[in-house]
């Protein structure tokens, strides 16, 4: 695969979540992601890896045992020819193993040393466990979403685990491979889903400053508070989303939707008018099945798309057209993002499986014949396959 990171070599250590989609984004756009797994991930056949294990698409797999006297020197070889590692335990498991940021960066001083994790390195609740929900509660974001008279609402962990964590793994690690290949010198990036998240959050702090957020859910512009950006029950119960900000786009939604000159949503945006104006939308919207609201607001400057399922996204035709989509491995699923001109990625291979690549891995990394022989034997790497014996011949 090609694409704007072909030649950038990253080296993956086993873990679920944002890290594995962190080292997607570089694989998607070209990197080559070595991924270590488990020995005990290895399946006794021959055989390609779960199609539907998409965030391991675009990669390579090893499997080396981190515990046997050897696993943690092997990847440490692997380390050294390497741009960058990328790591989601817990603080200080990697160290324990031999295989933590000063171990890594004396095999390879210009080493970018990514680690992902929930509340990060250090600070009072840095070995604590924890999931998406729980830091982007101590963010605030949670606190700001959902219905004015109810709890907070769960989001899908896109804003902590992705957003907030793993899309920022990937920014930082490509910075500290840029500052590594101008001056040689690695650093570790300690990303922290808290962190992050609190980054996205920037404009709300900057709305509150300015008087202009108010800490109550669906009291904001944003939040679902203002009739003009909101989603709405239409007469066939499916949803369209409406968000005209700007004064002109919503004339034009107003307009279109047939609303007159004397109806209470054509008076001044403000706040003390939202409740009357939110109830008057929400009226006129469930008037017309969604189809309908597609047909006279779709593709014009109302601010305007219907909610779609997962289901559905990949058929929407603005998606179909710029192939948003893509039907790898069998498993239809997001294309990688964002496009390039003169350096475009084509589309990713499947996932592979666990250990699949291990023997070509350990040759690129300058291992002999006779030294991979005797990792498999010993069991400190394992490859996919009937036995470990069986596989021997090959070295």
């Amino acid at each position: 695969m090609t694409g704007p990171l072909h030649g950038l070599r990253i080296l993956e250590i086993g873990a679920i979540g944002p890290a594995p989609f962190a080292a997607m984004l570089l694989a998607d756009l070209g990197a080559d992601v070595v991924r270590v797994d488990r020995p005990g991930d290895v399946a006794g056949q021959d055989a390609g890896g779960r199609p539907t294990d998409l965030l391991n698409r675009g990669k390579r797999s090893i499997a080396v045992d981190l515990k046997h006297p050897r696993g943690a020197a092997t990847v440490l070889r692997l380390a050294a020819g390497s741009d960058a590692l990328l790591e989601g335990f817990r603080p200080g498991v990697l160290e324990r193993l031999g295989l933590g940021p000063e171990q890594c960066m004396a095999a390879n001083p210009g080493l970018a040393y990514g680690r992902m994790t929930g509340w990060g390195q250090d600070g009072p609740l840095a070995a604590a466990a924890g999931h998406d929900i729980n830091y982007i509660a101590v963010t605030g974001v949670l606190d700001a979403i959902g219905t004015a008279d109810g709890p907070p609402v769960v989001p899908l962990n896109l804003l902590g685990d992705f957003g907030g964590g793993g899309v920022f793994l990937a920014f930082g690690v490509l910075a500290a491979v840029w500052r590594a290949q101008r001056s040689g010198h690695g650093q570790v990036v300690d990303t922290a889903i808290v962190d992050g998240v609190a980054v996205l959050s920037t404009m709300v702090h900057a709305l509150r400053a300015d008087g202009r957020w108010v800490d109550r859910r669906a009291a904001n512009p944003l939040d679902g508070g203002a009739p003009h950006y909101g989603v709405y029950r239409c007469a066939d119960d499916r949803y369209v989303s409406i968000g005209p900000i700007e004064d002109r786009f919503y004339v034009e939604l107003l307009d279109r939707m047939g609303v007159g000159p004397d109806d209470v949503l054509r008076q001044p945006r403000d706040r003390a008018a939202w409740p009357a104006q939110r109830a008057r939308m929400a009226q006129l919207v469930a008037s017309r099945p969604s189809a309908e609201w597609v047909a006279v607001l779709g593709g014009t400057d109302a601010c305007f798309a219907p909610v779609v399922s997962l289901a559905e996204a990949p058929h929407h035709p603005q998606l179909r057209a710029r192939g948003t989509f893509a039907e790898i491995g069998g498993v239809v699923q997001p294309a990688p993002a964002p496009r390039f001109s003169g350096t475009p990625s084509g589309l990713p291979q499947p996932p592979p499986a666990p250990g699949q690549h291990g023997a070509e891995i350990l040759r690129e990394a300058g291992f002999g014949a006779a030294e991979i022989g005797d990792l498999i034997r010993t069991g400190a790497v394992r490859l996919p396959g009937e036995s470990q014996g069986a596989r021997l011949g090959a070295f």
